[in-house]
């Protein structure tokens, strides 16, 4: 069978350097023994080096082509090459439910809302690595205090210990993408609970790094209101991208205290 034409469409680029795929596979060694999940794998370039992992391996594709090549190509994949788009799936519907690697040359148009699924299923994912772009790579792995620090720094550092492995150069793509890229792996952290209103936790973060260049007493005003006698402590003269994981956690307990008195009703006056 021929080769597949990539397409734009779906963001795709095919990784053609073997070295390169033999590295992003080892990745996972970290993660001894769990079953494997790889998202995109196109032609099978990162593929052939998970199967000599010879651990359970399923494979994703969204793409019909790529999978009639994959099931031509790699017939001991047999029936785990799944045509599914993956920010669709039950993830806990695979390996019997239990914990897996998530792994992949990434989609570079979907690449952030793969891991905000990750997310979602952080207890049936204990490590997730594979490649993506080195600006988001960058974000992921970024500091408090850093400009490339902010809404998926957060809330993945929250639970995962975020490594920057390495850089990719464009020219092992076909097509070259415009950016470079980079390797990374995500592992998750002791963190079991975050000891906060998870929800108003994720609010609080999107919410301030959507007005990053303003100071919290400025960009939380749409959830606390701008009379709000919080503001005035002087941890609100910061900027998000300023604030630790811990400091958010933090917030958040404060933020939910202040939202719980406004919602109290009144005492009735009675004649």
């Amino acid at each position: 069978m021929k080769s597949v034409k990539p397409k734009k469409f779906l963001g795709q680029h095919f990784l053609k350097d073997l070295k390169v795929a033999q590295d992003i596979a080892d990745t996972i060694d970290t993660c001894p023994g769990l079953p494997v999940l790889e998202v995109g794998p196109g032609m099978g370039v990162l593929t052939q080096f998970l199967l000599r992992k010879e651990r359970p391996l399923k494979v994703v594709e969204v793409d019909y082509e790529s999978v009639a090549y994959l099931r031509e190509n790699f017939p001991q994949l047999e029936d785990n090459i799944i045509e599914d788009d993956f920010l669709k799936m039950h993830l806990e519907r695979l390996f019997d439910g239990k914990p897996f690697v998530l792994t992949g040359n990434y989609p570079y148009n979907i690449s952030s809302q793969i891991f905000f699924k990750m997310l979602e299923y952080k207890d049936l994912i204990p490590c997730c690595t594979g490649m993506i772009q080195k600006e988001v790579a960058e974000r992921m792995a970024a500091a408090p205090g850093s400009k490339t620090y902010g809404i998926l720094s957060v809330l993945i550092q929250a639970w995962y210990r975020v490594e920057y492995l390495f850089t990719v150069h464009e020219h092992v793509f076909n097509p070259p993408p415009k950016v470079k890229s980079a390797v990374i792996r995500m592992t998750r952290n002791e963190t079991q609970s975050l000891g906060c209103n998870e929800k108003l936790f994720r609010q609080i973060v999107k919410t301030t790094f959507n007005q990053r260049r303003k100071t919290l007493r400025n960009s939380i005003k749409p959830i606390l209101g701008k009379d709000c006698p919080l503001v005035q402590d002087s941890l609100f003269d910061k900027r998000p991208e300023q604030l630790s994981v811990q400091q958010f956690i933090d917030l958040t307990n404060q933020v939910e205290e202040v939202l719980k008195t406004q919602e109290e009703p009144t005492n009735p006056t009675i004649y």
